[in-house]
């Protein structure tokens, strides 16, 4: 399994998916910006171009012939994606965290860049997980379907929080008000989003697992 994962890691994926993510974390320089855009470009952009590669490249065919079990290969696969989603999430935090003390005193109309809000980030990659991989293991082989569902899926949570901490006082306060300095409440968001990415993406695996039993390549 890890000589599998170091295989996504070195052949699978281009250098330039490593460096994206602090090209686009820079974005999170932008003052009172919306910021979970930042995050959905591993979403648009990464994982859709990633698979895009394995298919022209016949990734399925190649890691057939090898030793491994289809599980295996599955849990590869998500061990990338969950990867570069967390790389994009700490660089995007670093620049957070000095877009907040370059700018401590502006307005915010959209979500500040809190640790509350990170775990709402959380829980919109754990929604595209747990649409994007059980879709394309469906056949192992296209992306293209899978990818407008979960990108769409996690586009509409994005812009639900974000209404809702715009209409709703109540996520407003917590967000932008007064609970956005309460690191208790902050934080319990944040754990809740963690749990909630990680039970997603469980999912995700599992039922990826059993539809890829069912491809025969």
């Amino acid at each position: 399994m890890y000589n599998l994962l170091m295989k996504e890691l070195r052949l699978g994926v281009s250098p330039w998916f490593y460096a994206l993510p602090f090209v686009t974390g820079a974005l999170m320089l932008i003052p009172g910006w919306v910021y979970f855009v930042v995050t959905l470009y591993v979403c648009m952009i990464t994982i859709p171009n990633i698979f895009a590669g394995y298919k022209s490249q016949n990734d399925l065919m190649f890691t057939n012939m090898l030793p491994v079990s289809k599980k295996d290969i599955v849990k590869s696969k998500v061990g990338i994606i969950v990867f570069l989603e967390l790389l994009h999430v700490i660089v995007a935090v670093v620049f957070g965290a000095v877009s907040l003390a370059l700018y401590p005193n502006i307005e915010y109309i959209f979500f500040k860049p809190t640790a509350g809000f990170w775990g709402l980030t959380l829980i919109m990659l754990g929604i595209f997980n747990v649409c994007f991989i059980p879709m394309h293991y469906k056949t192992a082989y296209k992306y293209g379907s899978a990818s407008i569902v979960s990108i769409a899926a996690a586009f509409l949570f994005a812009a639900g929080a974000e209404w809702l901490g715009i209409s709703n006082a109540f996520v407003r306060d917590l967000f932008k008000g007064s609970g956005a300095d309460d690191w208790g409440i902050q934080l319990s968001v944040l754990l809740a989003g963690a749990l909630v990415f990680a039970a997603l993406t469980i999912i995700a695996y599992r039922a990826a697992c059993k539809r890829f039993k069912k491809v025969e390549i």
